[in-house]
């Protein structure tokens, strides 16, 4: 593994016990300048990875709960006058940052939702006539809890779309559940973390390292057939789009690039294919009965389709 992505991990390590394959997974999304989204039960850490990760690199962390009364202008900001000028100044965000925690979207009307939706696709905030690049790298990491419906806004699948990535942590087994108990004791894990283990100049660094990563036309195929295959299967009712084929191709060189190689093998895009394309599928009733979920369809897809050799 590249040496300064091990000492991030390990970093991040200090506060989350175990999942270092989601771990991965959402450096991978940062080096693409992907947005992710973590679904999955309360109280197992969601909040904890995302914060872990903003200590660890060093960058400006927001943070903001979202209920069904936050305002637009919580996340773009607004302008008002300045009491001794007369002249309309504007006030930060909290989109304004490196990475912003977006707690429970699923609970922020489609207003807010649609406010976040531009931050997230243009990068900049629009606001009088004026336009504000947001800081480099920008990502946003929300969270959603897929058990409880009641007060919440479903996610439109173009916005769900515009997500580099869908993960979930899972509970812990027991020998990690033990290791929380012993970390959580006297204080909070996340003051495990004293100093950053990466810089920002150093991420925008990697980001430019990760498109330079080699990727053969055997490969290329192989990622547009499995985007194809969910276009025209009975199984789907809805299939990847092009902006997700474009997601899978930038995170297979990513984890190429975390794992020291120029190239990109048909592995790398295995390992990133469902969490980057599930969550982009809406399964037909057919596919609803046969598969339990749209991760299981594509890890069937893979299992399906041949697996390209490497090309020169």
């Amino acid at each position: 593994m590249n040496g300064k992505i091990r000492l991030l991990a390990d970093s991040i390590g200090k506060v989350i016990v175990g999942k270092e394959d989601t771990v991965i997974r959402l450096i991978s999304a940062m080096l693409c300048e992907g947005h992710v989204l973590l679904e999955d039960v309360p109280g197992v850490g969601k909040t904890q990875l995302i914060t872990a990760l903003s200590r660890s690199v060093g960058g400006k962390f927001n943070r903001i709960q979202l209920t069904p009364d936050v305002m637009p202008s919580d996340i773009a900001g607004f302008t008002m006058p300045d009491s001794l000028t007369g002249e309309f100044t504007y006030r930060e965000g909290a989109a304004m940052c490196n990475f912003l925690l977006a707690d429970e979207i699923n609970r922020a009307s489609p207003k807010v939702q649609s406010a976040l939706l531009e931050a997230m696709e243009e990068r900049q905030i629009s606001m009088d006539g004026t336009t504000y690049p947001l800081p480099k790298p920008f990502l946003v990491m929300a969270t959603q809890n897929p058990v409880e419906t009641y007060g919440t806004f479903h996610l439109p699948e173009a916005q769900m779309d515009r997500f580099f990535m869908k993960l979930s942590m899972g509970y812990p087994d027991a020998d990690e559940e033990m290791k929380i108990l012993e970390r959580t004791e006297l204080y909070n894990p996340i003051n495990n973390i004293t100093e950053p283990a990466m810089t920002i100049d150093e991420i925008l660094a990697m980001q430019e390292e990760v498109r330079n990563i080699r990727v053969t036309d055997e490969v290329k195929k192989y990622v547009v057939d499995i985007v194809r295959f969910t276009r025209s299967d009975r199984n789907a009712a809805l299939g990847v789009s092009p902006r997700g084929s474009i997601a899978l191709y930038k995170a297979a060189k990513a984890y190429a690039y975390i794992y020291e190689r120029d190239y990109v093998t048909p592995d790398d895009v295995k390992k990133t294919a469902v969490s980057v394309l599930a969550h982009r599928i809406i399964l037909s009733p057919q596919g609803r009965t046969e598969f339990n979920s749209t991760e299981a369809y594509v890890e069937a897809i893979l299992n399906t389709l041949a697996v390209p050799s490497m090309g020169n």
